[in-house]
């Protein structure tokens, strides 16, 4: 079989190098004669993967040791909610920066639980720019100061940390799901990290949070216990039973990052990938960007085609190239080809020179 580049937005393209040792682990994990799928949590075998995978990633980001590192389920959906739990600490009111759906949609769940001062939008060029901090207007009273670093559906991306409290009296809030270990990380510049692992670092069933220990506690009145981020932590992680085989995969796509130079490594190799595809968007009527350079995203790029009648068609002749998950997000239409760690350059090669192919078979 001709291989296959998958350019989903999530769940998305995993190493092959970690698909195959999964697979040769499938049946018999070195030797226990057990699969991760098999395994309690609470086992010394898992109990060593877990290790493992937190230690892996730990090193990779370069995270201190006064941050809680929590394999939890529920998606990044449930952050939405389980962040003005646990931060608002006796405060009312939460700052939030809109950048897209994903912005969008954590602001409502969190307006369940407080005021929310939106304080900056790009509602005002449809979501494809990212606003400049000089246009903030945070409340000097809120809680944490909530953004995403990387909005999957739009395609604009943070390339900059925001500079907001140096002595971290506001703790910055950070929806990482799509670019997390795609670029290096300053932890210490936030209070809370957190991601689905769907995107950039394993399949679907597990998120990730990182959270500095001085938030823990102090959890809404009536906060479930499987919300309070301090019963994880406590537990490490094994309050009830967590996604266990994904918990193993993303311990392999740890490894896998660290076995490619880490993340300085991984962010060479993203700007490469974007470049390829960008640099044929920019140089093109045919096909279209919409997002302001400043603020494009290496993860996820959104295209459209200067006819939009020949979509489907483009989108058929890309599957029968080995080239598929093409489609934009339905909610703004076009294509999207999102080019997470796993994705390798060859793939992205391939995509151009099939565009540039299709363009010339159109003009």
């Amino acid at each position: 079989m001709d291989q296959i580049f998958n350019f989903s937005a999530g769940p998305a393209v995993l190493p092959k190098e970690v698909l195959q040792q999964a697979r040769d682990e499938m049946l018999d994990w070195h030797g226990s004669g057990m699969s991760v799928m098999e395994m309690s949590h609470r086992g010394k075998e898992f109990m060593s993967i877990a290790e493992k995978a937190e230690s892996d990633f730990r090193e990779l980001v370069g995270i201190p040791k006064n941050y809680k590192v929590l394999f939890l389920q529920g998606g990044a959906s449930s952050q939405f909610s389980m962040v003005p739990m646990n931060l608002l600490r006796g405060k009312t009111k939460a700052d939030y920066i809109n950048t897209g759906q994903w912005s969008t949609k954590a602001i409502e769940e969190a307006s369940r639980y407080c005021t929310i001062n939106v304080a900056a939008s790009s509602t005002n060029t449809n979501f494809t720019s990212v606003p400049t901090q000089d246009n903030w207007r945070l409340d000097s009273n809120a809680a944490y100061i909530h953004y995403t670093s990387n909005e999957t559906i739009g395609g604009v991306e943070f390339h900059w940390i925001p500079e907001i409290d140096l002595n971290n009296t506001i703790p910055l809030v950070v929806d990482m799901s799509s670019d997390i270990l795609s670029r290096p990380l300053d932890i210490t510049r936030f209070g809370l990290i957190y991601a689905g692992a769907q995107k950039n670092l394993g399949p679907a069933g597990l998120t990730l949070v990182v959270v500095r220990e001085d938030l823990l506690g102090k959890p809404l009145p009536g906060t479930p216990t499987l919300y309070d981020y301090q019963i994880h932590a406590q537990n490490d992680s094994m309050y009830n039973t967590p996604p266990t085989y994904a918990m193993y995969i993303t311990g392999l796509v740890f490894a896998w990052l660290k076995n490619k130079g880490g993340l300085v490594t991984m962010e060479k190799i993203n700007i490469a990938k974007a470049n390829l595809l960008y640099g044929l968007l920019d140089n093109t009527d045919f096909y279209h960007c919409p997002v302001a350079k400043a603020d494009r995203s290496r993860m996820n790029i959104p295209f459209t085609l200067r006819n939009p009648a020949l979509d489907e068609e483009f989108l058929m002749q890309a599957s029968n190239n080995g080239l598929i998950q093409l489609k934009g997000h339905r909610s703004v239409g076009g294509m999207r080809a999102s080019m997470y760690n796993a994705m390798p350059i060859e793939g992205v090669a391939k995509l151009v020179a099939f565009m540039k192919e299709f363009a010339c078979q159109h003009a």
